[in-house]
């Protein structure tokens, strides 16, 4: 049974069984209707199933089942002591102790552990991506990028910053913005000693400044990118692809945070506020705008 529903979740051109139950979000095929009602959850991150021992939440009892496998010692790793809820990913992980790494790239020479990271791999070099977004219709080459995209277009926020009170949609995206607040920079260059918010800083750092890490360039301008999102927008800025629409005004974008920051016209609400005077605006750099004109900094500086 737990074969079937591997088969079912693995790739359409790998698996020649009849797949008619489609999922509407993201194409993905599925042999029988209880396999795509699963899968629908991971779109919803509807999480009712909680472990008893670690509390950890699962959107379907099977998920649960295999999880507690962990608790009951039988796939453990005798070299490190963790572990896992079946065989195959305690043979998987083993591997980390041994190096090996028969998969090997045709293209690069790069080695994998496994033949899923190799076939993820390879399509950095063929460029194909085949888990399409039916909202904005962006594509991606890994499924699990899919679905964390398809997070953007809900709007449900349940994380609750105690700081501001701003809400987000995802547990990272509160972390991430938390750091505002406590100042905390948890990503350090082993090099030197800066430190920086997130992960993507710190790879920009290590690549402009320790010439460590790949460079994306751009086929088109020949323009340089230290991460390959930021050239992937680039690129749909050539092709003039304009995924991204208001529903107030129609109005097109290349990127999700260019259609956020254009929506804040349509809003009456203005989160930033002048410490000096109390006048409300909608962005930020309105504020600094003001700063510059605002009497009570005017006064204050004719003071010093």
């Amino acid at each position: 049974m737990e074969a079937a529903v591997a088969n079912d979740m693995s790739d359409p051109q790998h698996n020649d069984k009849p797949k008619p139950h489609k999922c509407t979000v993201c194409n993905k095929r599925f042999a029988t209707e209880g396999n795509l009602l699963v899968h629908i959850q991971m779109h919803t991150q509807q999480k009712s199933y909680s472990c008893p021992e670690c509390e950890k939440c699962y959107n379907n009892c099977k998920s649960l089942r295999i999880h507690m496998y962990i608790h009951n010692m039988k796939h453990k790793c005798s070299e490190c002591g963790k572990c896992f809820q079946c065989n195959v990913d305690l043979t998987r992980h083993r591997q980390i102790h041994s190096g090996e790494k028969p998969f090997e790239c045709s293209v690069c020479g790069k080695q994998f552990s496994q033949a899923g990271h190799l076939t993820v791999h390879s399509r950095i070099h063929s460029g194909e991506k085949p888990y399409k977004c039916q909202v904005c219709h962006q594509a991606f080459s890994e499924s699990n990028n899919l679905t964390s995209h398809m997070i953007v277009h809900g709007n449900r926020r349940p994380y609750y910053c105690p700081y501001c009170g701003k809400l987000f949609k995802t547990a990272s995206y509160l972390k991430h913005h938390s750091y505002v607040h406590t100042g905390a920079k948890p990503f350090s260059c082993r090099h030197c000693s800066e430190c920086f918010r997130c992960r993507d800083s710190l790879k920009t750092h290590l690549l402009t400044t320790h010439n460590e890490g790949t460079c994306f360039t751009c086929h088109i301008c020949q323009k340089k990118f230290s991460l390959k999102r930021n050239l992937d927008e680039h690129i749909q800025r050539h092709e003039g692809v304009k995924r991204y629409v208001c529903d107030e005004c129609q109005k097109c974008f290349c990127t999700s945070y260019e259609l956020r920051r254009h929506q804040v016209m349509h809003s009456d609400v203005k989160k930033f506020c002048c410490g000096f005077c109390g006048k409300d605006f909608k962005r930020p750099r309105e504020v600094m705008q003001h700063f510059r004109r605002c009497p009570y900094v005017v006064g204050f500086d004719d003071l010093l």
